[in-house]
């Protein structure tokens, strides 16, 4: 068990639009990731759908580089959604 790969998981609940990471387990593969999401992060069935990422595949940002990595979107104030109004009765953007 040392040896198997850590896996991130990401589960859709009933309610939701979009997968949240719920946490981290190991597995031999990803089949057996899945069924062990299933039994640990969705044992009152409020899950609709598991996604499993091995945690190795996983690329990230280093926060210290964040002025580099997100400036460039500060001089586009034309991308944020400040120039209009959302009409009543939108309840998902």
């Amino acid at each position: 068990m040392k040896n198997w790969p850590l896996w991130e998981i990401f589960v859709r609940s009933k309610q939701g639009l979009s997968h949240k990471h719920v946490g981290s387990l190991h597995a031999a593969d990803a089949e057996m990731a899945m069924q062990n999401a299933r039994d640990v992060y969705t044992r009152r069935m409020e899950g609709i759908s598991i996604w499993v990422v091995e945690s190795e595949q996983i690329t990230a940002s280093d926060p210290a580089e964040k002025d580099n990595l997100f400036d460039p979107a500060n001089d586009k104030v034309y991308r944020h959604p400040t120039f209009y109004d959302v009409p009543d009765g939108v309840s998902h953007i």
